[in-house]
């Protein structure tokens, strides 16, 4: 089959690049690295190509958060009718990287709670009660004339609340607005993973049609070469064809049923590929429904694409939000050398017991300047300073990423077009070839190596078409995910014009 090795290693592409960069800016696991370039296989001539690299992708896809999802819903009986618009909602809600994406938005929101709690009041309440008994002499170091040398044993009872607050800290005020453009920058990065989503599932969704387009012409050749072999016996019965004419077309009615058991095969495979990203229930059959033929995309210019990439594309604005950070970070770590204003108070009763008990308060301002720290701040600094300089430097090599993805897409759609118009012409042209070979097979002008290398052509040809147009509707896809707008517009992109 022509298809499914180049669709396969495409697809692979796309994945492992979501998996290892993209979803590594989300959670702690994985180095922070907000982008994801779209790695593509190119998808031209004779499809198949590439067995090797995508076979070598095979474990690294299965560790892939974008390839896997949570099941969930009751399985039908009935296989369920899926648009492609109900495998990108379904694949929103459940593809496990975005489900993950999710959480580290929680994971965020958690660490600018915890920013902020250094400058919110701290109130706490402590009660005790204890038996005390005294030595005077022991304690003050005196006799008391008339006084017990051993006063008790006694009860104590003390309840009281004690709050903190904090007047001023710069330090704690910066790693606040650091910790606010941290969360911006997980809210981006959720959207990014959006993208990326709806990416994989319209490409599994696509690859599946590719799929099932490869079963149809693989029947469609069988049933021609099982008409071919009737034609030979026939011919050989009137006396018109030899046996090794028969003996022929038999191998080759033998070999169209092998790829149509292999299409059927790779077709049944990839749409547990795709159950699987969009969380259906386990074993849950469907149809899918939409049908993408050619049409072509009309195109902006190249200068307002990558416009709209810089100011669209949410890993971009998430790595531009990390270096707000980063920078607010190191404001941070340079007023740790900041004086600091705070005050503190309590409140309680004191007393031999709750009935004695009387009302006692404290209250205090606080003034903290660090003179010395062993040198404490000036290491923060200089971390501070190295993970600035790392995240412009990331933010810069984005620009070029995205540079380079637009520009490929571009190229890619060009060449795309350009093939699916030659592909097309090399299907009427092949199959205007075999009906002249059969015909001339028929009337007896030659035997049928003609006509076998005829269907073989088509074949050939058919496979070519087939991989042509799916490599053109994934380069649609690839050019709404390069400008940041996979999720609001990938029915229009797939759709063209």
């Amino acid at each position: 089959m022509a298809l499914r090795t180049p669709a396969k290693a495409m697809l692979l592409g796309a994945l492992l690049s979501c998996g290892t960069i993209t979803f590594a800016q989300y959670t702690a696991p994985t180095t922070p690295a907000p982008y994801n370039p779209i790695a593509l296989a190119g998808v031209t001539g004779t499809a198949r190509t590439a067995v090797q690299a995508a076979q070598s992708g095979y474990r690294n896809l299965a560790q892939n958060p974008y390839a896997g999802g949570v099941p969930s819903g009751q399985i039908s009986a009935t296989p369920l009718a899926l648009s492609l618009e109900d495998a990108v909602n379904r694949g929103l809600k459940q593809n496990l990287g975005g489900v993950l994406a999710t959480d580290a938005v929680g994971d965020a929101q958690g660490q600018r709670w915890q920013a902020l709690s250094e400058l919110l009041p701290n109130i706490v309440t402590d009660s005790g009660f204890g038996v005390h008994q005294l030595a005077l002499k022991a304690q003050i170091g005196l006799s008391i004339h008339g006084v017990p040398p051993v006063v008790g044993p006694f009860g104590y009872i003390d309840s009281r609340a004690y709050a903190q607050q904090s007047i001023f800290d710069w330090e704690s005020i910066e790693r606040v607005r650091s910790s606010n453009a941290e969360l911006k920058s997980a809210e981006l990065g959720s959207n990014d993973a959006r993208e990326l989503v709806v990416l994989v599932i319209a490409s599994n969704y696509l690859l599946t049609i590719a799929d099932e387009s490869e079963v149809e012409s693989a029947l469609s050749q069988r049933d021609t070469a099982k008409a071919l072999f009737q034609q030979a016996s026939d011919q050989k019965t009137a006396g018109l064809a030899s046996a090794v004419d028969v003996l022929r077309s038999q191998v080759q009615l033998e070999s169209r049923e092998q790829k149509l058991i292999s299409a059927r095969n790779e077709l049944a495979k990839q749409k547990l590929v795709l159950a699987r990203a969009i969380g259906l229930p386990l074993d849950q059959q469907f149809e899918i429904t939409t049908r993408v033929p050619y049409q072509e995309l009309a195109l902006s210019s190249l200068d307002d694409a990558l416009q709209n990439a810089y100011k669209n594309r949410p890993d971009f604005q998430s790595q531009a939000n990390r270096v707000r950070s980063a920078e607010l970070e190191r404001k941070a770590a340079s007023a740790e050398r900041y004086p600091s204003i705070g005050a503190e108070a309590d409140y309680g009763l004191s007393g031999v017991n709750p009935g004695t008990s009387h009302g006692t308060v404290d209250a205090a301002a606080t003034l903290r300047i660090p003179i010395f720290q062993g040198g404490r701040v000036h290491g923060d600094v200089l971390r501070a300073d190295a993970s600035l300089n790392e995240e412009k430097q990331k933010l810069e090599d984005l620009r070029a990423r995205i540079d380079q993805e637009v520009r490929d897409a571009y190229l890619d759609l060009e060449a795309n077009a350009e093939q699916v118009s030659v592909e097309s012409s090399a299907v009427k042209l092949a199959t205007q070839t075999l009906e002249q070979s059969r015909d001339r097979f028929r009337s007896g002008v030659t035997d049928n190596i003609e006509v076998v290398q005829a269907q073989d052509a088509l074949a050939i040809a058919n496979d070519a078409y087939i991989a042509s147009l799916y490599s053109y509707n994934l380069s649609k896809i690839s050019l709404a995910r390069a400008t940041g707008v996979a999720e609001s517009r990938y029915a229009e992109y797939v759709k063209g014009n």
